[in-house]
């Protein structure tokens, strides 16, 4: 198998689903005592946090840097940033090293098509619903992409910094998710993205009233891939270039 390199900790709720979801899938494969051979570099999410809050992406950016070298010494082949948000920073990640990055939103990419869905509805941070570095990377790979209005964005960035990532999953913000949900759905969405690692946890797929694609599930699914057959998702390069 294939040695893999999670950097988590942003938040642990999340990172514990990483853990526990990778080694189930090669568990499954393998079979007997077979678990994945994997990494972990848990940050201080308080120390990250700041740095989001601040909007000092070039400090989170070194961030993650420095926990990816720190990952590669360690002779993993591939890295994994266990966190939607944080792949704002994913092209200092990659600058930093010479392995390839397992990104999340190709992973959801190919989970969608696989899913024969045209247009995607995305939840998530403010930043990654809002800002392009995550909407182009999925349009990129020949997606639609719809989100809330900023207003409603903003209600759920407030409601995951100050409940989900907190390990809090209130019903009163249960159903604020699922309207948002069901919201997407009308404008459009064949699937909704649950793009905070965090939101799954909240609404799992099974619960929701519309189709839904976890994020954790789609980048786990992934991961183990290229823990069992050194097999990576299709990055929108490689897309444009099989056309």
């Amino acid at each position: 198998m294939h040695r893999i390199g999670l950097l988590g900790g942003m938040s642990w709720h999340s990172t514990e689903q990483y853990y526990r979801g990778i080694n189930q899938a090669v568990a499954e494969e393998q079979g007997g005592h077979a678990s994945a051979p994997m990494v972990l570099d848990s940050a201080d999410f308080a120390e990250i946090r700041a740095h989001q809050i601040a909007e000092d992406w070039d400090a989170a950016g070194d961030a993650l840097a420095a926990a990816a070298r720190r990952l590669v010494a360690a002779d993993v082949e591939a890295l994994a940033v266990g966190t939607n948000l944080m792949h704002k920073v994913a092209p200092a990640v990659e600058r930093a090293v010479d392995v390839p990055l397992v990104h999340i939103a190709d992973a959801v990419a190919q989970a969608g098509h696989l899913r024969g869905a045209g247009t995607l509805g995305l939840l998530g941070t403010a930043p990654t619903m809002l800002d392009s570095f995550y909407r182009e990377r999925l349009e990129s790979h020949g997606l639609g992409v719809v989100v809330p209005d900023a207003e409603t964005c903003r209600l759920l960035d407030r409601r995951i910094f100050s409940e989900l990532t907190l390990g809090e999953f209130p019903e009163t913000t249960r159903a604020e998710f699922l309207a948002a949900m069901e919201e997407l759905q009308g404008r459009g969405a064949d699937v909704v993205v649950l793009g905070c690692t965090e939101i799954g946890l909240l609404v799992p797929p099974e619960t929701a009233p519309v189709p839904t694609l976890d994020s954790v599930d789609a980048h786990v699914a992934a991961l183990a891939r290229f823990c069992l057959h050194g097999e990576l998702p299709a990055t929108p390069a490689a897309r444009h270039a099989s056309r």
